[in-house]
């Protein structure tokens, strides 16, 4: 059960650093974890005691905890959330809680598809000016469509006999 405990932590850990190793779990990432796997209930345990019961168990100037400290915080809140059990049958049922559980991510980030927003960015319908910057397929054309881009080439832009000239004199 611990093993798969210490999986759980490392998924946690690594989640949202790209520089971390999953080793060793920033305050951030334990209450999602307590969030996720449903240790934080919001009656017995709070966000709060989250916090401090981080803040016990981590070194005085560190910022991250390993999975011994974590141990010994899963201890202690789960003694909050399963009163009058034995040490021993509250870290099964935290463990319990935790088991195959990965970080959630679910509507972190949606794109809003109200009516007037894909009114508004629809470029099949733009007019004018603005139509000049996006290609057929609605896709922006960058610097070219927004500005006027010289050919220098010579020639008035009207000329139609333009690039004739070398053809002429030889």
């Amino acid at each position: 059960m611990a093993s798969e405990a210490e999986k759980t932590f490392n998924r946690f850990a690594a989640f949202g650093e790209s520089s971390s190793s999953g080793t060793e779990m920033n305050n951030k990432n334990f209450s999602k974890l307590c969030k996720d796997c449903g240790i934080m209930d919001g009656k017995m345990v709070t966000s709060t005691d989250v916090d401090i019961v981080f803040s016990k168990v981590k070194a005085k100037n560190a910022r991250t905890i390993t999975f011994q400290q974590f141990k010994e915080a899963v201890k202690e809140l789960g003694q909050k959330r399963f009163k009058g059990k034995s040490p021993d049958e509250v870290l099964e049922n935290i463990y319990g809680l935790m088991e195959g559980k990965d970080p959630a991510t679910t509507g972190a980030t949606k794109a809003t598809t109200v009516g007037a927003v894909d009114r508004l960015t629809d470029t099949s319908k733009y007019t004018g000016t603005h139509k000049e910057r996006f290609d057929e397929s609605g896709k922006g054309k960058g610097i070219a469509g927004r500005e006027v881009m010289n050919d220098n080439t010579g020639y008035v832009s009207g000329y139609k006999g333009a690039g004739t000239y070398d053809k002429k004199t030889k």
